[in-house]
């Protein structure tokens, strides 16, 4: 990895993409800290410390630290992502979207266009519903409809100008925009939940369990990242052969080759879609101001919020952690099973000529697939639990409670690792050119008589 980045910065136009893509990236987390007018600054920091469980703590992590700032990037890119995920699923659902996913470029430039709008409506909604529920708890220093226009349109204008950057990033940059942005809001908060992790388990110790909480700290990490890193990049291959054809006097065809299934086909998205489901509950009763007391709703409320799992003083709250549990696996097979066609992957196949030794085509194959297909998002959605479960059991027995857990870490392996790959591409695309280019000079200076 360190060779590519290096080589790349050999490259005068890859260079300039890396420069153009850090300036981007520096806008990024100037604008975190610009304060959005009319809101009181220490409000949403008072909050954070009032709350018993972490609702917030996992959309804070995705804005880097925007949202307890209460910045013009507090809502960050959260409404392209779910609105993204929105028009994927649509496009499965409905007929005609899907038509225009397959009309090309100008199809995809549509669908584009569509994500922008719906990006900008989800952000209204969002910021309107921050506004308005928290603003009558304190958040505008004046609650009235002028102060609450300006917040909802201050947030909607800073989570629309995050999507124009990761677009910028994605055309002139590196590729990859929107990932990128919600990457370095991720690694933002690295610095912060390391001094906090210092500060609860290392300072002040002697220095024989002051070493000993810093080797399992780097340990525990270590692991995860390993884990990571081995999820994101395992896959299956399945050999595909293609018969041969005789045309004229040639034999054409007959070359192997094959599909490659992920190990996590669904990538972070069955996290995202089970932990969102969950505090969805929660967030509404903050914004109502509820969910404090000792009733059988709040009791529920704080079995949904992952803080009280795996907590010795509260062992019945954990039955949350079992629904988180069946919620990402039950997400992975769903988007894994939207995405993922069996059927269209078989009949094509069929038709170039294509099939795997042993199966017959047709339904054989399908099935095949179907049953290889199950095998690995099991083994996917168990790698992801995981990951997750296991910074949830140092939260609840130790009280180790950062952002960096296991949905930031598929994350930032998930970007790093892309970004890497694209910037190979693009190195590789253009010592193709450079070939293609010196080898027509060559041969126009040869015919010219050079």
């Amino acid at each position: 990895m360190l060779k590519t980045v290096r080589r790349a910065f050999q490259i005068d136009d890859i260079r300039r993409k890396i420069f153009y893509t850090l300036a981007m990236l520096v806008v990024v987390r100037l604008g975190s800290q610009l304060p959005t007018p009319g809101v009181d600054p220490t409000y949403i920091q008072n909050f954070f410390e009032s709350q018993s469980g972490d609702t917030f703590n996992f959309f804070n992590a995705f804005t880097g630290g925007s949202f307890e700032q209460m910045s013009i990037f507090a809502l960050s890119i959260t409404p392209y992502i779910t609105s993204s995920i929105i028009m994927q699923l649509l496009t499965i659902a409905i007929p005609r979207l899907e038509e225009m996913q397959k009309e090309g470029e100008d199809g995809r430039k549509k669908i584009t266009a569509i994500t922008r709008y719906v990006t900008v409506l989800l952000a209204l909604i969002q910021s309107t519903a921050m506004a308005v529920g928290f603003g009558r708890q304190g958040l505008l220093v004046e609650f009235n409809f002028v102060n609450a226009a300006i917040v909802v349109l201050t947030l909607t204008a800073g989570s629309a100008f995050l999507m124009w950057i990761g677009e910028r990033i994605t055309e002139k940059g590196v590729g990859n925009g929107i990932s990128i942005v919600l990457l370095i809001n991720i690694l933002s908060r690295v610095p912060s939940d390391l001094t906090t992790l210092y500060e609860q388990f290392v300072q002040g110790k002697g220095l024989a369990q002051g070493g000993l909480a810093v080797v399992i700290i780097i340990l525990v990490i270590l692991a995860l990242v390993v884990m990571t890193v081995i999820l994101q990049g395992g896959e299956r291959r399945i050999p595909v052969q293609y018969s041969q054809k005789v045309q004229g006097r040639k034999a054409v065809g007959g070359q192997s080759s094959s599909i490659p299934l992920k190990v996590n086909t669904a990538g972070v998205i069955p996290v995202i879609f089970a932990s969102s489901l969950m505090q969805t509950p929660v967030v509404i009763a903050s914004f109502l101001g509820r969910g404090n007391g000792t009733g059988i709703g709040s009791q529920i409320l704080r079995g949904l919020t992952s803080s009280y799992w795996c907590n010795p003083q509260y062992p019945y709250y954990s039955w949350g952690l079992a629904v988180y549990i069946l919620l990402t696996v039950f997400f992975a097979y769903f988007y894994t099973s939207i995405t993922f066609n069996p059927l269209e992957i078989a009949n094509n196949m069929k038709k170039s000529g294509g099939f795997i030794p042993g199966i017959r085509p047709g339904k054989p194959t399908v099935d095949y697939l179907q049953n290889i297909l199950h095998y690995i998002i099991f083994i996917g959605a168990c790698g992801l639990v995981i990951i997750q479960v296991i910074p949830f059991i140092f939260q609840g027995t130790l009280g180790a409670s950062v952002s960096f857990g296991g949905t930031s870490l598929i994350i930032i392996i998930g970007v790093v690792l892309e970004t890497v790959k694209q910037i190979e591409s693009q190195m590789l695309v253009r010592n193709y050119t450079g070939f293609l280019n010196s080898k027509g000079n060559g041969m126009k200076n040869s015919f010219l008589g050079y």
